[in-house]
């Protein structure tokens, strides 16, 4: 073999290495970001003022990952949300036993809404869970609380949006958040 072709086998070799190093390296970059992309940690909640309908609807929707994972937490055994309707109600009755809602009249006094099940659907990656209950008149705000997967993940976001009149007003429960108001 000459020193000639020796070199540049060398140098191949070389460059190769540097290739599977910086490979190596991008792919031990990219894999936290992807682990941290396949759990959320956030669910967002609809409240809304339907006239057509006279009712206030709730609508959860949760990553159904997350879900899975969470239920497996809290009931001690894993569940199959896309498969099992069995699941999914747990899940529901899990959620609703942790969501409630208090209006509150112009004379300043609250009423807890009796929030009923209507149902749940799986829609792509969401499972969305359906609770509603009848418009009460003279309602100036209202008190949430929202504590669904909280009691697994500490650092879960349930952000809350309540649409009324053409408007929307956000809540964001977060940190310590277990119950929030929101005037009209």
């Amino acid at each position: 073999m000459s020193k000639t072709t020796s070199l540049s086998i060398k140098a191949v070799r070389d460059k190769l290495r540097a290739l599977v190093l910086a490979l190596l390296t991008l792919s031990c970059c990219l894999v936290p970001s992807l682990s941290a992309a396949h759990q959320q940690k956030t669910a967002v909640t609809r409240i809304l003022f339907n006239d057509s309908t006279g009712n206030i609807e709730v609508m959860h929707r949760f990553f159904i990952h997350d879900a899975e994972h969470a239920a497996g937490v809290v009931f001690g055994e894993s569940q199959n949300l896309m498969e099992s309707a069995d699941s999914r109600k747990l899940f529901s009755n899990y959620v609703m036993n942790r969501f409630a809602v208090a209006a509150e009249d112009s004379q300043g006094e609250a009423i807890e809404l009796n929030l009923e099940y209507v149902g749940e659907e799986i829609d792509g990656q969401f499972l969305w869970v359906y609770q509603e209950t009848v418009q009460l008149q003279d309602i100036n705000a209202l008190s949430v609380v929202h504590v669904a997967l909280r009691d697994v993940w500490p650092d879960q976001a349930n952000l809350v949006n309540v649409q009324r009149d053409g408007q929307i007003h956000s809540m964001s429960f977060a940190d310590s958040a277990e119950s929030l108001r929101v005037e009209f």
